[in-house]
């Protein structure tokens, strides 16, 4: 019997349980390892939050071990549009998230491991952090050559980035977050991160492209649960605890108060898109109508991830100003976004005449505008 990978993770995860969920509310010192049972990168997201605004880290350092479904996330000060491709996402069916620590984007997939260090703002060190994954890595498997560089990325064979950080520095807590690349789908990881929008002028976050590979392809006897034990293992010796792992779950409103609220806001438009940095469009869509190909220049300013500002400049022969300026008027102040762009558009189909001809030419317009999104 073939299993599938959701029922295998939980029949996994039932047998790796050491301790009760209720170890998780304990307020004895030491360190403490947590592991989620879910896939869901927003319940997972939110428990980050939840750790960092709720535990008392003066008293105990917490290791969090995390796997998502397809995903892609982006830091909090980045533009999704400026990093990857939004189109490909919603065909493949892939999550867009937020977090609210900073760095680059990253696509998450179940073969890509999580990790995220918690400890008091005093204590956070993320190369120390870095040095415990190379170090429980080389003692699983020491003809592995792993390292960290000084941009606190671990590099496989001295040219392979498997690990990216980021870190969120509270007034007194702080968690450093790293991802490692176990036997995640690199194809699709290549294909979301390039973006295919241009003319996009922004100042938010870029990411830092890198060459990438799986520890997999170096040892294709590696498991993701024999990398998840071994970095636990070195954290337990590390911070002198044993070496138990708690599974929660990221819904569970009596072990963590208000936790689905957080996952809420995580999942709005206001906080994927809604945060991005303000930023502005000037390109030209070569629009292919009959046997001619026509340019028309659009410039946007966008704010809070709705437009702010909408200019389209194409000739007057071609489609009279009144519709095009119909059309700009309805956008201005919608948000980014082609399903309300296709919804906006609709509503104005009224005002477009009956005649064949100016009907081709608004819908392709339209159909243009849309994709630009």
């Amino acid at each position: 019997m073939i299993l599938q990978p959701s029922l295998r993770n939980c029949l996994w995860l039932s047998c790796v349980l050491r301790t009760p969920k209720a170890e998780f509310r304990s307020t004895a010192g030491g360190g403490l390892i947590i592991q989620s049972v879910s896939n869901d990168v927003f319940q997972n997201l939110a428990v980050e939050d939840w750790i960092h605004d709720h535990m008392d880290l003066e008293k105990r350092q917490v290791l969090f071990l995390w796997r998502n479904s397809p995903a892609v996330v982006i830091g909090r000060h980045q533009n999704p549009w400026q990093e990857c491709n939004l189109r490909l996402l919603r065909q493949k069916n892939i999550k867009l998230a937020r977090r609210r620590s900073g760095g680059g984007t990253v696509y998450h997939d179940l073969g890509n491991i999580n990790l995220t260090f918690f400890t008091t703002r005093k204590k956070y060190e993320r190369m120390q952090n870095l040095k415990l994954v190379v170090k429980a890595l080389k003692a699983l498997r020491p003809q592995l050559d792993v390292h960290v560089t000084d941009r606190y990325d671990i590099m496989l064979d001295r040219h392979y980035k498997i690990s990216g950080t980021a870190a969120k520095l509270g007034r007194t807590s702080a968690y450093h977050h790293c991802t490692l690349l176990c036997n995640a789908d690199k194809f699709v990881l290549s294909s979301v991160l390039k973006s295919p929008y241009t003319g996009l002028k922004s100042n938010a976050t870029p990411s830092v492209p890198a060459s990438v590979k799986n520890l997999f392809e170096e040892d294709p006897s590696l498991t993701s649960e024999m990398l998840l034990d071994a970095i636990a293992k070195e954290y337990a010796t590390q911070h002198q605890t044993d070496h138990r792992i708690t599974l929660i779950n990221p819904a569970d409103e009596t072990l963590l108060p208000g936790i689905n609220s957080r996952t809420k806001e995580l999942q709005t438009w206001e906080w994927v898109y809604g945060k991005t940095p303000k930023f502005s469009v000037s390109t030209c869509l070569n629009m292919a109508y009959k046997d001619s190909v026509l340019e028309v220049k659009v410039n946007m300013d966008v704010k809070h991830g709705r437009i702010e500002m909408c200019n389209i400049d194409l000739p007057e022969q071609w489609l009279p100003p009144a519709l095009y300026s119909e059309l700009v008027r309805s956008l201005t102040g919608s948000k980014f976004c082609p399903n309300e762009t296709t919804t906006r558009v609709t509503t104005l189909q009224r005002v477009c005449p009956q005649d064949d001809e100016l009907h081709s030419r608004w819908n392709l317009l339209c159909e243009n505008m849309i994709m630009l999104m």
